[in-house]
């Protein structure tokens, strides 16, 4: 199933699901019981697909990307977190910072998973029955931020507002029996930036779960970024920020496009 979320002419927020040429309205609850009606949906505007509890990311995950930032293989995965203020639906733009300016705005397209219900140490086999679905991110990241200004974490370089665009849908899990076999691309203005197999993931879906929930408890709701493949504006040379005017997608073939603008904070953008 394909699950997204949207505001209604009314301001109201709903989930719907695509199903072939219908686009119907969800009712219940994502993370408990939830049926699909026989109501079209109105959309007036698609929203990100779902609004986490937290966001669990995963650094370094792919071995190409590891190398074109000359970083050794991580032993373990490497784990920070995004404010949830950071989300973005699609076609929202991604606001290079002006109050905390940034000149090293990056994009780093991923696959998200969407846990849908309660996992504490997860072994690696079960690992995905606790998956409800997976979606397109991108990770933004301001690079000056993450490496030069805050102490050695990454947090304050990722989690600026619009830092996080998710979508355009969740498709559950039931459809994608493999996460690690899917091909993730992202265009910076057409241009191809990222291409790769999520097979390059040093460590794979289930070992992330299984690690992530280890003597911790993952809340349904919980939305993991599994890393970025090689291509990110950072380690291309010369290196390529993102500007205002830029616009970016990540694709991943079962999901679909996540598409963002680019604009300075507080800029209008008409999408």
């Amino acid at each position: 199933m394909h699950i997204f979320r949207y505001r209604d002419p009314q301001g109201a927020v709903h989930y719907g699901a695509r199903q072939g040429d219908a686009v119907l309205e969800i009712e219940g609850d994502l993370l408990g019981a939830f049926r699909v009606t026989e109501r079209p949906a109105q959309v007036a505007l698609v929203l990100a697909p779902f609004v986490p509890t937290v966001v669990l990311c995963v650094g370094l995950n792919y071995r190409r990307h590891a190398e074109e930032m000359g970083s050794p293989i991580p032993q373990y995965p490497v784990m920070f977190m995004k404010n949830l203020a950071a989300l973005q639906r699609p076609l929202g733009p991604i606001e290079i910072p002006v109050h905390l300016p940034s000149d090293q705005v990056d994009f780093e397209g991923e696959l998200a998973i969407v846990i849908g219900k309660e996992a504490k140490n997860v072994p690696k086999a079960r690992a995905l029955d606790y998956v409800l679905g997976y979606t397109c991110a991108n990770d933004v990241s301001a690079r000056d931020w993450q490496k030069d200004k805050s102490g050695g974490q990454y947090c304050r370089g990722k989690s600026f507002d619009t830092f996080l665009p998710l979508g355009p849908v969740i498709v559950t899990a039931d459809e994608i029996p493999d996460p690690n076999q899917l091909r993730l691309v992202t265009t910076l203005n057409g241009e191809v930036m990222q291409d790769s197999p999520t097979s390059d993931m040093i460590f794979d879906v289930p070992t992330l779960i299984e690690f992530l929930s280890g003597s911790t408890t993952l809340l349904p709701g919980t939305v993991i970024l599994t890393g970025t493949p090689s291509g990110v504006g950072m380690g291309r040379n010369p290196q390529r920020w993102l500007k205002s005017g830029d616009t970016v997608a990540v694709e991943i073939a079962p999901i679909g496009r996540l598409i963002n603008p680019v604009a300075f904070e507080g800029e209008a953008v008409n999408v």
